[in-house]
């Protein structure tokens, strides 16, 4: 993943927010964590798709050559 630093980023966050009694920002950060690792992977297999060839305009994955 070209865009994990950003996990790190808010893990690290999240420590902060934890040691300096900030519960809520932390709960959030984790949240946050979530999303960007959905999309993270939503981007990956976008990418992969095209890099492919092998995507519909509606973004539906056609399948290897000489599929049915």
């Amino acid at each position: 993943m070209r865009h994990d630093w950003i996990l790190d980023v808010l893990a690290d966050l999240k420590v902060f927010a934890q040691s300096s009694d900030l519960p809520g920002l932390a709960e959030q950060l984790d949240d946050t964590a979530m999303v960007a690792l959905a999309e993270i992977a939503a981007h990956e297999e976008r990418t992969r798709g095209h890099a492919n060839g092998n995507t519909k305009a509606s973004g539906e994955n056609t399948g290897a050559v000489g599929a049915s």
